[in-house]
């Protein structure tokens, strides 16, 4: 009798579920965003680009991808990506050539590669502004596209991913931003700040409390310099001071709290943050497929995608921009 309820109980779960999968069917696997299907259905937009982009290696490992820019073979690419080594390029039509490092503007972490191919095909920019909401489109060296997304932000500012500190450590229970001790190995203890300093102005800005130093120095990243007026013994004097990353054997002063956070990210871009203009759309990129064109349903470039910034969600520099760094960088080029 038990066994027999056991069945009955089975079968009819058995039809609860299928009907349940009736009235909700599953869609297939390569029909959701990153499927194949919907992939080849955006197919003949990337195609229209892809004789426009480079996928630059160093020593054999793909890093980046590129856009190129003009017949003469310069191209924009990912700068922190670009590590030192052997850099080469492969093209849309399986050709490996050369490529050279020309400039790198460190603001927006670009840089200006010349391709050594001739008859390469220049990006095309979009004339319009990118709309929140729009389809966007990552080409890539195939006919399908790498990814397709949505675009949720309209450019704005991205603080620096990973906090730099100046290297010292606030007397929580002064009513002014003063100085309880100064760490070990940062650049404040080697230009000689000590305990007891007061903090008065940071970056041309008036402060009166900790808080403030902590949240204009959160907008500075490793190896920027900020210039800060202290207070000593009566006398004012004013530094400028380099922002570091912590390293590993700085832990003991809890600097690594959201060490936890960026592990269930994913892997990142080598440099996610720290952009003063990014339009963020939710296509999901690995780090080295950014650095190449992001582009509308036209085929027109909207923006130039320059980091993996989470699990869902890639970073872009808007078309304006992009066209203005590549002026900078190429006058920056030119220089001897």
């Amino acid at each position: 009798m038990k066994l027999a309820l056991l069945l009955l109980t089975a079968i009819l779960a058995r039809a609860a579920l299928a009907q349940d999968e009736a009235d909700y069917p599953a869609l297939p696997p390569e029909r959701y965003r990153s499927g194949q299907a919907v992939l080849d259905a955006f197919a003949p937009i990337s195609a229209q680009t892809r004789n426009s982009i480079v996928e630059l290696n160093v020593d054999e490992s793909p890093v980046a991808l590129g856009a190129v820019i003009d017949t003469n073979g310069l191209a924009l690419t990912k700068a922190s990506e670009l590590i030192a080594g052997k850099l080469t390029c492969w093209l849309a039509t399986g050709e490996k050539v050369e490529a050279q490092l020309l400039a790198v503007d460190t603001e927006d972490d670009v840089a200006l590669v010349r391709v050594k191919a001739k008859g390469l095909k220049p990006i095309q920019w979009a004339a319009d502004q990118a709309v929140e909401g729009q389809w966007v489109i990552t080409p890539c060296l195939a006919d399908t596209p790498l990814a397709v997304g949505i675009i949720s932000t309209l450019p704005h500012r991205i603080r620096p991913e990973l906090h730099a500190f100046i290297g010292v450590v606030f007397n929580q229970y002064a009513s002014r931003p003063t100085i309880e001790f100064v760490m070990h190995g940062f650049d404040a203890e080697k230009v000689g700040i000590k305990a007891g300093d007061i903090v008065l102005a940071v970056d041309g800005r008036a402060v009166t409390n900790s808080d403030q130093v902590r949240g204009i120095l959160q907008d500075f990243r490793d190896g920027q310099m900020v210039r800060m007026r202290f207070l000593r013994a009566e006398k004012e004097f004013e530094q400028s001071i380099q922002l570091m990353a912590p390293k590993a054997s700085q832990q003991e002063y809890d600097l690594f709290g959201e060490e936890g956070e960026a592990d269930l990210s994913g892997d990142v871009s080598l440099r996610s943050g720290g952009f003063d203009q990014a339009i963020e759309h939710d296509t999901v990129l690995e780090p080295w497929q950014c650095g190449g064109p992001l582009v509308n349903l036209d085929g027109k470039v909207i923006g130039l995608n320059i980091a993996r910034a989470s699990r869902v969600a890639t970073y872009a520099l808007p078309a304006t921009l992009a066209r203005q760094i590549v002026i900078k960088l190429k006058t920056k080029a030119e220089k001897p």
